[in-house]
């Protein structure tokens, strides 16, 4: 399963210059849209939290999709990533499902945070054009097109295992309201590692990235359907938490 993401996700993006270096993965600029152009990807320990961070070429977080009329069929989704070795069980999943990948994502058609109100207007559920966190578990589908990728779907009358925040849409994604940042250059998602059960170490990337909903909003639900930057350049996920010495 792991070499088909790997596949899919190069089928996607056009590969680049790169070089790694201390402290995460470092690239070259490239020809991508300035705000999703990867030039450096790190997770590093901070206190009680580890902090998963992208820096781009331009202004993060400065392009939101455009939306679709409210309309949650067809809907896009934009998002910064951070795919991982973790396995789906660390996050509250039945184990093995997929590739665990850590998202922050805009999309204004839909909000899919109900347990929260990140705009502070007493509604909770008119937060999807604002920046959000989730956990989402990637998986092969062709119906998504050749080499193609999708949030896993729970498909009608399973019942599998889900977190306690997952927001009842039938995919395996979570929205566990981490604080996160955009500031110039830089996104940071600060994960509390008090919820979450890390292993010892695991490997990572950095994936900027655009997906759609189903318009039949069936089986797949929700598509990878544009790649604008892969930080490694292949998506090997080369580097480590925490960094290996040398």
């Amino acid at each position: 399963m792991k070499k088909l993401l790997l596949s899919s996700f190069i089928a996607l993006a056009a590969s680049q210059a790169f070089a790694h270096g201390p402290g995460g993965i470092h690239a070259e600029k490239s020809a991508t849209k300035a705000a999703f152009d990867l030039v450096h990807t790190r997770v590093f320990k901070d206190g009680t939290h580890l902090v998963f961070e992208q820096v781009v070429a331009g202004t993060a977080g400065a392009e939101k999709p455009v939306s679709n009329s409210g309309k949650f069929a067809t809907a896009d989704v934009l998002s910064y990533v951070w795919p991982t070795t973790l396995d789906s069980s660390v996050i509250g999943f039945d184990g093995k499902k997929g590739i665990v990948a850590l998202a922050l994502t805009a999309h204004p058609d839909f909000d899919d945070t109900p347990l929260y109100d990140e705009n502070n207007d007493g509604n909770l559920a008119n937060d999807g054009d604002d920046w959000h966190s989730h956990w989402v578990v990637l998986t092969p589908d062709e119906s998504c097109g050749p080499k193609g990728l999708k949030v896993r779907d729970i498909p009608k009358g399973e019942t599998p295992k889900v977190p306690k925040t997952w927001p009842g849409a039938p995919i395996y994604i979570d929205s566990p309201g981490y604080d996160f940042n955009l500031k110039k250059d830089t996104v940071t998602i600060r994960v509390p590692l008090k919820e979450v059960g890390f292993p010892t170490d695991f490997n990572y990337d950095g994936v900027t990235a655009a997906l759609k909903v189903n318009a039949n909003l069936h089986n797949p639900l929700l598509c990878v359907v544009n790649v604008y930057d892969v930080a490694s350049g292949d998506l090997s996920l080369p580097a480590t938490w925490p960094e290996k010495t040398k």
